[in-house]
């Protein structure tokens, strides 16, 4: 770091998040001279919790947060200015101290199927190996086509993409977004419709985390700013909230909004050995962020009450 550095990102240090955090630099000082001359801007590299320890799933060592932990502690401490998520790693309640005022435009919220052996599921035989992280992903496959088998299988794209090659299961699922973002969307080998596997809440999403109360930042990030996106993510993110979701449960959610201008929310949760599937839906005219916020919350908890005590897992 230097004296001559005005503004500095926090990101973790996969090819992906590494990505997403040049693409906000250059959108940053394209839309703010003040910051646009060289070294203006400084990304600064995080290691966190989530990305060291990669042989167990999120839900053995803590959650989903183990993805922000270090870049949250980072922020309050001065050492950063800006963090930049995937929406998805993100909880839903952010520490003291910490806002997200800026939630970019939306990339493709699909997940991609990629295999070198198989076109699709359907193609894939019985005992055949998905291996995913994503408790979702694993239970959705679970549900509909239980003749296949899942392995816990983490790692950054890159990584997963190794442990296919060398044999370690028969086919893998990434976000299509991560795939676009990196320029590699040819890797996938069929992308799956978001009707038949509804993807994370929040998939697709970054959003811009500041030290609560920073206007000077805040001012830089606002053109960043996607008002539309920010109304879907706040439905999803309220289902999830209602339903205490954690990496112990399988939740998947939807909002979107059409040329008409109604929100149409989609959630679902699934039992982690996808024996039992539940859909709610709710739908929004002209909606708003308090609006969002409410029909989400109240999709979450008709699902909390379906499901009962023994379906949601803490």
């Amino acid at each position: 770091m230097t004296d001559t550095v005005k503004l500095r990102i926090g990101t973790r240090g996969s090819p992906l998040a590494l990505a997403q955090a040049y693409e906000v630099r250059d959108l940053l000082a394209k839309a703010n001279p003040e910051i646009s001359a060289e070294g203006d801007i400084e990304v600064v590299v995080i290691s966190t919790t989530a990305d060291r320890v990669t042989d167990r799933a999120l839900s053995e060592i803590g959650g989903k947060g183990l993805f922000t932990k270090e870049i949250d502690e980072a922020q309050l401490k001065g050492e950063i200015d800006v963090a930049v998520h995937c929406i998805k790693d993100v909880p839903t309640i952010l520490p003291d101290g910490i806002a997200m005022p800026v939630i970019m435009p939306r990339e493709d919220v699909r997940d991609a199927f990629i295999s070198t052996k198989y076109k699709s599921f359907a193609d894939m035989p019985a005992g055949a190996i998905v291996g995913t992280a994503s408790l979702r992903r694993q239970a959705m496959v679970l549900h509909k086509y239980p003749h296949l088998k899942v392995e816990t299988f983490r790692g950054n794209v890159q990584t997963r993409l190794r442990k296919l090659e060398e044999g370690q299961a028969d086919a893998t699922l990434l976000a299509m977004a991560g795939l676009n973002r990196l320029g590699t969307p040819e890797i996938a080998t069929h992308v799956i419709s978001e009707d038949d596997m509804l993807p994370a809440v929040g998939q697709g999403a970054l959003g811009l985390a500041i030290r609560a109360g920073d206007e000077k930042v805040a001012n830089w990030l606002s053109s960043l700013h996607c008002h539309e996106t920010d109304l879907r993510i706040t439905a999803e993110r309220a289902a999830l909230r209602a339903l205490d979701g954690s990496c112990k449960t399988p939740i998947a959610a939807l909002a979107e909004i059409d040329e008409n201008g109604t929100m149409r929310l989609r959630v679902t949760i699934v039992r982690p050995d996808g024996s039992e599937w539940l859909d709610a839906e709710r739908t929004l005219e002209n909606p708003d962020i308090a609006g969002a916020d409410r029909i989400g919350t109240d999709a979450g908890n008709e699902l909390k009450e379906r499901g009962g005590p023994d379906f949601i897992l803490a």
